[in-house]
């Protein structure tokens, strides 16, 4: 009989010696997933014995675990404001910072008093951000937008999952190519910001596994965010909202790119690390 205590032992130990990240936590949550049980239930239950047909599942996602594969592509799953949002490598891991995004959003009072305000999710990946408006604002009119056909696909499966389909539009394009003047309130992006010569310096579980093109921001790291401001001053109404996730070095830079094409009322805003991390602004 193999304990669950001996066997998170065992995992965390295999994990520490190939640098996995938080071993013991990782190991944890693996089995708790698995053997669908909570986490706090089996650190309680160190005595309890584990299936041998879990086991056996349990080492097969260990073994991807050991090369570096994220804990959140492994598990299928990763929790996104209380949402469960399935993860593949169509698409970047939904993380906290973009949480914060999102309550950034919903936090705009004057966006949610319009009666139907239409809102527009620009480089969408897994559908996090969208879905997460979608569900907590009902009268909102959304849309989902990414250059992946692959990314769409998961997030409109993800939007299936969460009962929200079919209040999104989904919207296969280069950022805002095919997005009429004056047809959006609202505007909110998470597009590549790390510059490229940063790229090979990354994490492997995010160099090796996530997709580089949601990654890479070009040489800077503003390519995209500087196309997709020009683009939403126009795609916008007058006194529409623009709702950037950035880089931590690229608040002052954002900030005056923002001021060159005409925005007003900008605000760089810090994360839960108190690092720059978010750029608000309006269209005159």
């Amino acid at each position: 009989m193999t304990t669950l205590g001996a066997f998170i032992e065992e995992l965390a130990g295999a994990f520490a010696a190939h640098a996995v990240d938080e071993p013991r936590l990782t190991a944890e949550l693996l089995v708790a997933e698995i053997m669908q049980r909570p986490r706090l239930e089996l650190i309680a239950s160190p005595g309890a014995c584990v299936p041998p047909a879990d086991q056996e599942r349990i080492h097969a996602a260990s073994r991807r675990l050991c090369a570096h594969e994220p804990l959140q592509y492994v598990l299928g799953s990763a929790n996104f404001l209380g949402h469960a949002i399935e993860t593949d490598r169509r698409a970047l891991i939904p993380r906290p910072e973009t949480e914060q995004l999102v309550e950034l959003v919903l936090a705009c009072a004057p966006l949610w008093e319009r009666p139907a305000p239409r809102v527009a999710d620009v480089g969408t990946g897994s559908g996090c951000i969208i879905i997460s408006l979608a569900l907590a604002r009902p009268h909102a009119a959304c849309t989902a937008i990414d250059a992946s056909a692959h990314a769409l696909e998961l997030a409109h499966k993800n939007a299936v999952r969460h009962g929200v389909h079919p209040r999104i539009a989904w919207t296969h394009s280069d950022l805002l190519a095919d997005v009429p003047d004056a047809s959006l309130d609202a505007i909110v992006a998470n597009l590549p910001y790390i510059p490229s010569g940063a790229c090979p310096a990354l994490p492997r579980n995010v160099r090796d596994y996530e997709p580089m093109d949601a990654l890479d921001g070009g040489p800077a790291g503003l390519d995209l965010v500087t196309r997709l401001a020009a683009q939403a001053r126009t795609a916008l109404v007058p006194g529409g909202y623009l709702f950037l996730e950035i880089g931590d070095e690229q608040g002052p830079a954002v900030r005056d790119l923002l001021e060159n094409a005409g925005y007003r009322h900008i605000n760089i805003k810090k994360d839960l690390a108190q690092r720059d991390r978010f750029a608000l602004a309006s269209t005159p």
